[in-house]
């Protein structure tokens, strides 16, 4: 059922009313194959951040859609950075979202990956300390992990001087995590998207102008442009709008994609 803020279909048809919960889980959907999806919520005028947090962007259209696509996911794929800036808690699910992913044959939760090159984690963080599911952490072959670490997370070593995303994204999906959704940072999307691995953007604008000073959504290095495909445009009575774009039907798979059995 649709609760708080209504949500609406403004394209490419319009809805006969306020989207429920079922209508937007289709709408977003699982991919038919491994499938990496990138979730940010941007200022109109493109900040990442609002008084230096995400989550003064974020208002309750937004943050329910957040809850479903962490529903639709097999692995949530974060950077160190903003597990430790953003304060991240155990990722856990609502009983009717846990029921759900038992019913569609899924894990009852999705499995934390953490990408970070340093190890500079702390093992008693909430993410760790309370995860519903053993969490995965991304890094080099020579990085040291704080005592603790590996009591409360598997390290997957990828890579000698920095993190190897494809080969990382291939030993997910090799684990049976298929479908993965990043939340961010932006250098971690920056990283991603000059590796050629972004499948899917979705992308929330809230109807505010945060001036200048934050960054954009995506950092680093410069890398070629990709053109994507706008899929629909949700709007909300509160005037926050959240777009979902996805690669061309016709581009090849990124390295290490196979169609799902």
């Amino acid at each position: 059922m649709s609760a708080g803020t209504p949500i609406e279909r403004s394209w490419p048809a319009p809805a006969s009313g306020p989207l429920t919960d079922p209508q937007l889980t289709a709408l977003y959907g699982r991919a038919p194959q491994p499938h990496l999806r990138v979730n940010f919520v941007a200022s109109a005028d493109g900040a990442v951040t609002l008084d230096d947090y995400s989550a003064g962007l974020s208002g309750e259209p937004d943050k329910r859609v957040f809850g479903l696509l962490r529903m639709l996911c097999d692995g949530l794929l974060v950077a160190a950075g903003t597990l430790r800036h953003e304060g991240y808690r155990a990722v856990r699910l609502s009983a009717d979202r846990r029921a759900w992913r038992r019913e569609h044959g899924l894990a009852e939760f999705p499995t934390l990956v953490v990408v970070s090159g340093s190890l500079d984690l702390d093992p008693t963080q909430a993410c760790f300390a309370d995860a519903p599911v053993r969490p995965l952490v991304l890094t080099r072959s020579d990085a040291e992990p704080p005592a603790g670490l590996t009591e409360v997370a598997d390290l997957i070593r990828c890579g000698a001087d920095h993190v190897d995303l494809p080969a990382g994204l291939a030993e997910l999906r090799r684990r049976g995590l298929g479908q993965v959704l990043c939340e961010g940072g932006p250098h971690l999307f920056g990283a991603l998207t000059a590796a050629d691995l972004v499948d899917e953007l979705c992308l929330t604008v809230a109807p505010l102008l945060a001036g200048g000073g934050p960054g954009r959504i995506t950092a680093g290095a410069g890398s070629a442009a990709r053109h994507l495909t706008l899929r629909h445009v949700l709007a909300a009575a509160d005037g926050v709008l959240m777009l979902r774009y996805t690669r061309d039907a016709a581009d090849p798979p990124p390295a290490g994609a196979t169609p799902a059995t």
